[in-house]
């Protein structure tokens, strides 16, 4: 075993042999869209992304189901289904089996085992002092999903967020093989500043986050600014605020954002300064117009972020 329990990362690794190690994850979760097919290539995404995170190329899925057989159409499981197999093909990635149960509420995910060299393993927690922090999808899913349940966000936006949240984090973890990444994780659950806080846990370094420079889908902050935050939202401050120092000029509407939790987020990339610039311009070259540079790494107070 490389990587276990023993600290929380993104997904297991286990050595098979000095050139091979296999990258084991799963994920589901209840339906974030009305759209089913959506849905399934959302939670297809969402899945895949732990490995993308870890440096691997994602090989083999199972689906998991669990699905109110009795009060649902079955054509409803179908087109979630269809929808997480279309993104599977486009990731290269075969189905070859799963389980399903009947259950009163949806849910929907998939168990995804990937490969990877065990010399090549990214982690959550090798970043070196001076690291430049790289963001590759902006901000914002959890307030926005939140809204659409509201009834309030418009179509235009609905769509805009449904196919960031399907996006797949393939070319952007292709894209970092080339460079000398020290760490990676991908933005879900915790959100932002819950994510990061895992990557700096325990170690004898901090961060710094600039603000402004921060992706946000502009919605988000419209929408955060009427009250739809989730509730997710707010565990995540309280689990993590000890580790977080905002300055003064920082509004409770950001606050709300880095502490959103994301479905199918983007990735948080931690490599040297003198190879982020290079990297970001390779990222937006390949359609991640928003990737930015948000932050560094530094030896100040240890285990703690400063957002600017």
């Amino acid at each position: 075993m490389i990587v276990g329990l023993d600290r929380a990362d993104d997904a297991g690794v286990y050595k098979i042999t000095d050139d091979i190690a296999l990258i084991q994850t799963v994920d589901f979760f209840t339906p974030i869209v009305d759209d089913p097919y959506w849905f399934g290539q959302i939670a297809a995404a969402n899945a895949l992304s732990d490995v993308y995170a870890m440096g691997g190329v994602p090989k083999t899925a199972m689906n998991l189901v669990a699905f109110p057989i009795k009060t649902m159409p079955v054509s409803v499981l179908r087109e979630i289904i269809r929808g997480g197999i279309d993104k599977l093909k486009e990731a290269g990635v075969v189905l070859i089996g799963g389980h399903s149960i009947e259950d009163n509420e949806l849910k929907y995910g998939l168990s995804i085992t990937g490969l990877i060299h065990p010399d090549r393993i990214l982690t959550k927690h090798n970043m070196k002092p001076g690291d430049k922090l790289i963001l590759t999808k902006p901000l914002g899913t959890g307030i926005i999903n939140t809204a659409i349940k509201g009834g309030l966000a418009p179509d235009d936006v609905i769509e805009k967020v449904t196919r960031q949240m399907a996006m797949l984090n393939k070319n952007a973890a292709e894209i970092m093989s080339a460079f000398p990444v020290h760490a990676c994780t991908d933005i879900t659950g915790f959100g932002f500043l819950g994510h990061l806080a895992e990557m700096i846990w325990g170690s004898n370094m901090g961060a710094v986050i600039q603000r402004e420079d921060i992706p946000v889908i502009p919605e988000a902050i419209e929408f955060a600014s009427m009250g739809f935050v989730p509730g997710g939202a707010y565990k995540n401050r309280e689990f993590r605020e000890s580790m977080v120092q905002f300055s003064e000029e920082i509004d409770p509407v950001t606050r709300d954002i880095l502490f959103d939790p994301q479905t199918s987020g983007g990735l948080l990339i931690a490599l040297p300064p003198s190879h982020a610039d290079e990297l970001l311009s390779r990222l937006r070259q390949n359609s991640m117009d928003t990737a930015a540079i948000v932050g560094y790494i530094n030896t100040g107070k240890k285990g703690m972020i400063h957002v600017k």
